[in-house]
């Protein structure tokens, strides 16, 4: 396994659609062992491939108490079914080191992936589990937690990830 280098905000890389995965072969499970231990290492809870400049449907979780582990790896993740009520969690993102906000999703999900050996399945999530898989599904189609967001609050966000980028100091420092 590798550590990957994360993109940070405002690389436009990050607001690029993602490809679809043929199928879930040596490469890609390589792929997700290579994000599971990059996202470990960040510390974060979840990784979409494109946060690491690798344009596939891709994403890996991990919601799991400190000190366990309980990875979920899913190639082409789709909804399949939302719940109408919806959940208000402050969400932060790899990619936006030490920027957080707000951000309301459904409460409930139903989505469909294939699994680290290439198997076709269905799991129906809620609260943390359900947020992150949207969080890290919204990335393979170029849409970033800070577009849930106001306008204002965006662009405050923008602003210091442009101003550290230029800075040349490491995000979040």
């Amino acid at each position: 396994m590798a550590l990957l280098s994360i993109v940070k905000a405002p690389d436009p890389i990050l607001k690029k659609k993602c490809y679809r995965v043929d199928t879930v072969d040596d490469d890609i499970r390589r792929l997700m062992d290579d994000m599971l231990e990059t996202m470990y290492a960040a510390p974060g809870i979840g990784l979409a491939a494109p946060q690491v400049a690798v344009h596939r449907r891709v994403i890996v979780i991990d919601v799991s108490p400190t000190g366990e582990r309980d990875p979920l790896c899913l190639a082409n993740p789709e909804l399949l079914d939302v719940s109408d009520e919806s959940n208000l969690h402050e969400e932060g993102c790899l990619s936006f080191p030490d920027q957080y906000a707000e951000v309301v999703r459904p409460e409930r999900i139903r989505v469909r992936f294939l699994d680290y050996h290439n198997e076709i399945r269905e799991i129906e999530a809620g609260g943390l589990l359900a947020t992150c898989i949207q969080h890290e599904m919204d990335h393979l189609d170029g849409i970033l937690f800070v577009d849930h967001i106001s306008m204002l609050k965006r662009s405050m966000i923008l602003r210091k990830m442009t101003k550290q980028k230029k800075a040349g100091a490491p995000a979040g420092a």
